[in-house]
């Protein structure tokens, strides 16, 4: 992972960087984990310490990035390089105490890991407004943490068929409300976004809105279904409007109209002749993420 800042140019330097993930091997499955990062959030800043949240498709790590300013000296058995000292040469009795560094030291410790719940590969986290609750999602799941516990989470969506033969869509991204921690919505590969509400039960197998646009049968072909797949989404920071992105386009939805997008943007529009040549490299299988800029 690298943590970026902002000079007052407007151009982005290296803050720190710091291996987030090793790669593992699933002795079970047989299968390897790779160490690649699929989703970072940052949690709210309560003090000079930075904290965040990375996955893979396995595992999460609660990260804490901090600054130190200063380092212990003055140790009885060792040098300032951390050599030992010849016992021996020892006379006299020394404190240790802190001393300024010539450079600011910024470290990154793994506060917590939480792992072990996921059986398909996760696509996404997601931070509750509590600030102490956050999701994950896989492919048919969506587990609930707490940031406290490590050992245990709540199933709170299970799309997953008794028969897998029956299988007909798969879970593709899934966001907490900002403001309404009760509430989340997750998309699916069949163009959907169900929005939910967790008071209503514990496991929310029945939306309470169901966001998708009528298909047009004028324009329906092979590729339409791959797609409409919903790849990200994303609610404004008012809580009224999301954006949802697919292969070709960006939707935006208002939360008190289901029935079509407010507004459809065509992203690479270009491509529409080309997805023969995109289906047969699989390029057609890519995911974009999409992202509020600015007050929302």
């Amino acid at each position: 992972a690298v943590v970026s800042t902002q000079s007052t140019g407007g151009e982005y330097s290296v803050y720190s960087t710091f291996q987030s993930h090793e790669p593992q091997f699933d002795y079970l499955k047989s299968i390897e984990i790779e160490e690649k990062i699929n989703e970072i959030q940052w949690l709210k800043r309560q003090n000079n310490n930075l904290f965040l949240l990375s996955t893979n498709d396995k595992v999460i790590k609660l990260w804490k990035v901090s600054e130190r300013r200063y380092k212990l000296d003055g140790f009885n058995l060792y040098d300032e390089y951390g050599v030992q000292r010849d016992v021996q040469s020892i006379n006299t009795l020394r404190i240790p105490h802190l001393v300024p560094v010539n450079e600011i030291l910024v470290e990154a410790t793994t506060k917590k890991v939480y792992d072990k719940a996921h059986v398909y590969h996760i696509n996404s986290i997601s931070l509750n407004s509590d600030d102490e609750t956050y999701l994950s999602a896989d492919d048919l799941r969506i587990n609930l943490w707490h940031m406290e516990y490590t050992n245990v989470c709540y199933n709170i969506v299970d799309i997953k068929p008794v028969v897998m033969e029956d299988l007909t869509e798969v879970i593709t991204a899934a966001k907490f409300h900002p403001t309404h921690c009760n509430h989340f919505v997750y998309t699916s590969s069949k163009g959907t976004i169900r929005l939910c509400d967790m008071r209503a039960r514990a496991l929310c197998d029945q939306h309470s809105k169901l966001f998708e646009e009528p298909e047009d049968s004028t324009t329906k072909s092979f590729f339409s279904e791959i797609i409409s797949s919903v790849s990200d989404v994303k609610f404004s920071s008012c809580g009224r409007y999301m954006v949802s992105r697919d292969y070709l386009t960006v939707k935006l939805w208002d939360l008190n109209m289901d029935t079509r997008p407010v507004e459809t943007y065509n992203v690479h529009e270009y491509l529409r002749s080309k997805l023969c040549s995109l289906y047969e490299n699989d390029c057609i299988f890519d995911k974009f993420e999409v992202v509020w800029g600015g007050p929302s």
